[in-house]
């Protein structure tokens, strides 16, 4: 199972740094996105992908399951979402002003002249 859970990281790494490479401001925003996926999903197969209890006391301490990486993930993932949210304000905010999300058309040197 970790194989195939390094397979789709390094897929969704993949794409993401397709997209982060564009030059439209809102497949930026995606690539960041699914960047932040995939560090998720890496923090949790490093983690240990078993099979175990609730970490409860006094129950099968042999049986429980870390769950430092699943707060880690927990975490990550609030923090992630405020940072998604915040970028597309700005960039809805920035193509209200500028009306393009073109990244060389923001900075002023258009590449099709």
């Amino acid at each position: 199972m970790e194989v195939i859970m390094a397979i789709v990281c390094g897929i969704l790494f993949t794409a993401a740094t397709y997209l982060m490479l564009s030059k439209s401001l809102l497949r930026i925003i995606i690539g960041t996105g699914l960047l932040s996926h995939g560090a998720h999903l890496l923090i949790l197969t490093m983690g240990g992908l078993k099979d175990g209890a609730a970490p409860l006391l006094g129950e099968k301490a042999k049986l429980y399951v870390d769950p430092l990486p699943q707060a880690l993930i927990l975490t990550a993932i609030v923090i992630s979402f405020g940072v998604t949210a915040f970028m597309l304000v700005l960039a809805y905010r920035t193509y209200q002003e500028l009306g393009t999300d073109d990244m060389d058309k923001m900075r002023g040197t258009d590449s099709h002249e």
